[in-house]
């Protein structure tokens, strides 16, 4: 008999959106399993799904190990593995399905979102005719072609994970600029020069982003603080355009991260630049306000460059969503 057991969860007591959605897939297989189990040869296909459901079980348990938790998740391993063996259940469970020419159509729209149009395999699988039946060689087309597009998918699920780790490694590269910024600050105010003439007060008169004429230990960390204000309402439209994933691989808080560290960032280098005088008769500054206001406006402006970020993790998650929102354009026929 086809077992129909419950998996536990990877790292706790709770799941991930994206383990409900394999158990569920997995759930659905072992049903259509158990339905083909008196179908003669079938046993083959039956057993090589059986033997990747196990492995999807595997990969979903995990180990509670806190290093093993770690690579787990730097590598992805056990996400990916999950849904590659799912996958390949899934294609042996399709292979021996006797309700194939029903499913077709279903089969044609699945596969239409990974595959392009002038894929042979998806072309195949367009002009089949399983209206007199079903040959082995219509269920091998089937197969290539659905493999095929979970092979895309699969590919898709790597090519987010190794997105996230790049943001991750920046996210720390900034965080330690940042931090050191702020260090020299305290420690040697003034190495890092913020302070700007102020215009409108007499060409010695300064201005520093403290408050005070002279620099002090807070220069950095107050244009620092204000810039990541500014960046954080870049943060507020991000979360507004993104709806809820339950992908493996979710892209928003790290593309968050980013661009507050970075708004921190450009807030410092900016005011390095009015200091330097390269905006000197372009923008006025005067006051301390004025300078603050500058830090959030320069924090804020952070997201003409991370917005290329954004366009282009938006198109890896499309990819790797279970279901994308677009399929593949096809040309329309000529009548």
């Amino acid at each position: 008999m086809v077992e129909d057991r419950l998996v536990g969860p990877v790292f706790g007591a709770e799941g991930a959106d994206w383990q409900l959605t394999v158990e569920s897939r997995a759930r659905r297989v072992r049903a259509d399993l158990a339905a083909y189990e008196h179908l003669p040869g079938t046993e083959h296909a039956r057993h090589a799904a059986m033997a990747s459901l196990k492995v999807v079980d595997a990969a979903l348990r995990g180990a509670p190990r806190r290093w093993w938790s770690v690579a787990s998740w730097w590598s992805g391993w056990h996400i990916e593995r999950a849904w590659r063996a799912l996958h390949e259940a899934e294609i042996s469970a399709m292979s021996i399905d006797p309700e194939l020419p029903g499913r077709l159509p279903g089969l044609r729209a699945r596969i239409d979102v990974y595959l392009p149009c002038e894929d042979p395999r998806s072309q195949a699988l367009q002009g089949l005719d399983l209206s007199g039946g079903v040959t082995a060689a219509d269920r091998a087309v089937v197969v290539d072609a659905l493999r095929a597009a979970f092979d895309a998918s699969d590919d898709a699920h790597a090519a987010a994970r190794a997105l996230r780790n790049k943001l991750v490694l920046a996210t720390v590269a900034l965080f330690v600029l940042n931090t050191v910024l702020g260090v020299i600050g305290i420690v040697r105010p003034g190495l890092v020069p913020l302070c700007i003439p102020a215009q409108q007060s007499g060409p010695s008169a300064m201005v520093c982003p403290s408050g005070g004429t002279t620099p002090t230990g807070w220069d950095v960390w107050l244009a620092q603080m204000f810039g990541t204000l500014g960046a954080g309402l870049s943060v507020v439209v991000l979360l507004i355009r993104r709806r809820p994933e339950v992908t493996p691989y979710v892209l928003t808080g790290y593309q968050a991260l980013i661009k507050v560290l970075f708004g921190a960032t450009l807030a410092v280098v900016g005011l390095l630049a009015f200091s330097a005088g390269l905006a000197q008769g372009i923008v006025c500054i005067s006051s301390q306000s004025a300078l603050l206001l500058w830090s959030v406006l320069l924090g804020y402006a952070q997201h003409v460059g991370t917005r290329m970020l954004d366009k282009y993790a938006d198109r890896i998650m499309d990819d790797v969503r279970p279901v994308p929102e677009q399929p593949v354009e096809r040309p329309q026929p000529r009548g």
